[in-house]
């Protein structure tokens, strides 16, 4: 699926994703949103009181690899959407809605609490985070996978902002676009994001 994602994204800038034909682009965007959904809801923030330090450290791992696969099925799949020329037929309403509700729920339960200290309370309701739970997140290992998470996510939102300049979404998709889209500026340390969250903000507002 990375490698997916990278070679989408190549075929894209050379504008011939086009010449593929359309029936075998909506049976791959159809896998691809199984893929998404897989890693979809996902919590990485996991805290298994009774689990040794290196059991959640594998948890943790497994998790962050599902979840890392659904976000390049998210790239793909939008890579494949905002190619020039594409049919109508690849602009399937509940793929995008997948992209979406993937792209929201890691930056609100994965990529803030990692980013900005405001966000980093227990999933289950248990205010802040376990002192174990912490060294966790703070592995190098953890931290690099995030970070290549982040990046992900960053080109997910950037390319979210040319498909609403190419297709009309529906008034729900478009306000849940538009949240996703200002949340950024209220979180620190996510510059890169905030940027591609002005190219989203923008593409909503001219529509």
């Amino acid at each position: 699926l990375s490698e997916l994602g990278s070679e989408s994204a190549k075929i894209k800038a050379m504008g011939i994703m086009d010449k593929l034909s359309t029936e075998k682009t909506v049976k791959v965007l159809n896998i691809l949103e199984k893929n998404i959904q897989d890693g979809s809801k996902l919590s990485t923030l996991l805290n298994h009181n009774n689990d040794t330090e290196d059991e959640e450290r594998l948890w943790r791992d497994l998790i962050m690899e599902r979840v890392t696969k659904s976000a390049d099925a998210c790239l793909t799949a939008i890579n494949i959407m905002t190619s020039p020329n594409m049919p109508k037929a690849v602009y399937i309403e509940d793929i995008i809605e997948r992209v979406i509700q993937y792209t929201k729920f890691h930056l609100q339960n994965t990529l803030y609490p990692q980013y900005d200290p405001v966000y980093r309370v227990d999933p289950h309701g248990g205010g802040v985070l376990s002192s174990k739970a912490k060294r966790a997140k703070c592995s190098t290992h953890k931290q690099r996978v995030i970070v290549m998470l982040y990046n992900k996510v960053c080109d997910i939102v950037s390319s979210l902002s040319e498909l609403l300049e190419i297709q009309l979404l529906t008034d729900t998709t478009i306000l849940q676009v538009s949240s996703m889209g200002i949340t950024p500026f209220f979180v620190e340390n996510v510059s890169e994001l905030q940027l591609c969250a002005i190219k989203l903000v923008t593409a909503v507002s001219t529509l």
